[in-house]
């Protein structure tokens, strides 16, 4: 039974991540990374990124490393329990801030040990060194959560290698983003065994960090094609939406990728009912569904 979930499991992450990728295709006009190769890492491994752009952010990292990859992220998500058993279905473990209260906090031995495991059993693990996300690609100080669990990874003995990430948007509102993508290999000369070793490694991750954030100074173009108004009212009313509940947070734009992710498919099958009714083929009809989006994606592009 055990084995059979594992399976499934396994194969619905890739399948998500394959739409996904669609999915991002289409939200972003480009996404440029540099040291590609590095994908194709199948060692144990712990990515360190920064965190300009909520979840956003593990999604494009997550989906362009060629394996499964689990993720930290914040404990004020797994509150509910149905979100708790889809987030964890997704490979997140939730990590508690202060803020979410101190009750909480004892909780992140259990992100720190499951971390640990998975990386001793040959996995990936994201994490945000930051801690906290702002609409801004300006490093913030640094948690010690990382530099303790390399510290935990080396207590153990456990070989793993270390991936510096960073992020950048040429924006935080909205479809046509460019995103720059800088990855590093990354080596700490010394065990991580205390306070000094720990703020020592951070201090180290700061300059690799810092240095791999390329800001894209390209401007989003929206061309008023016909499909721009085939999608403006459908995309207006996401918009107001995502806006109304997101106002005053980071949040933007992950919930308008979520909602657009999930409702996008609704708006082609309501397309395809109507040109239905109208009795005209099925290979012209799967024809169009196919080329609207694609087309959409070239009516926007970055200058």
């Amino acid at each position: 039974m055990v084995r059979f979930f594992y399976i499934y499991k396994k194969n619905l992450i890739y399948i998500l991540k394959q739409f996904l990728r669609a999915a991002l295709w289409l939200f972003c006009s480009d996404i440029n990374i540099k040291n590609k190769h590095l994908l194709n890492n199948k060692k144990p491994l712990l990515i360190i990124a920064n965190h300009p752009n909520s979840f956003l952010d593990a999604i494009i990292i997550g989906v362009q490393y060629n394996r499964p990859i689990n993720f930290l992220a914040r404990g004020d998500v797994f509150t509910k329990r149905h979100h708790r058993f889809l987030l964890r279905l997704l490979n997140m473990i939730p990590v508690y801030r202060l803020r979410e209260g101190k009750q909480n906090l004892h909780l992140n031995e259990y992100a720190f040990k499951e971390t640990v495991r998975l990386i001793q059993k040959g996995e990936a693990v994201l994490i945000f060194i930051e801690g906290n996300c702002t609409n801004t690609h300006t490093l913030h100080p640094f948690k010690k959560g990382t530099a303790r669990i390399v510290e935990k990874l080396n207590e153990q003995n456990i070989y793993h290698e270390i991936h510096i990430v960073g992020i950048a948007y040429n924006h935080f509102r909205g479809i046509g983003k460019k995103v720059n993508l800088c990855i590093s290999k990354f080596s700490f000369l010394k065990q991580v065994n205390g306070a000094k070793d720990k703020i020592d490694f951070n201090k180290a991750v700061f300059d690799v960090l810092s240095k791999n954030i390329f800001t894209p100074s390209q401007k989003t173009i929206i061309h008023k094609t016909p499909l721009y108004y085939f999608h403006y009212l459908y995309y207006q009313i996401i918009h107001k939406i995502v806006d109304k509940k997101t106002r005053g947070s980071v949040f933007y734009d992950s919930v308008l990728f979520s909602l657009l992710f999930f409702t996008y498919p609704l708006l082609l099958f309501v397309l395809y009912c109507i040109l239905s009714l109208l009795y005209i083929p099925l290979t012209i009809i799967f024809g169009i569904l196919l080329c609207i989006p694609i087309l959409s994606k070239y009516s926007i592009e970055t200058a």
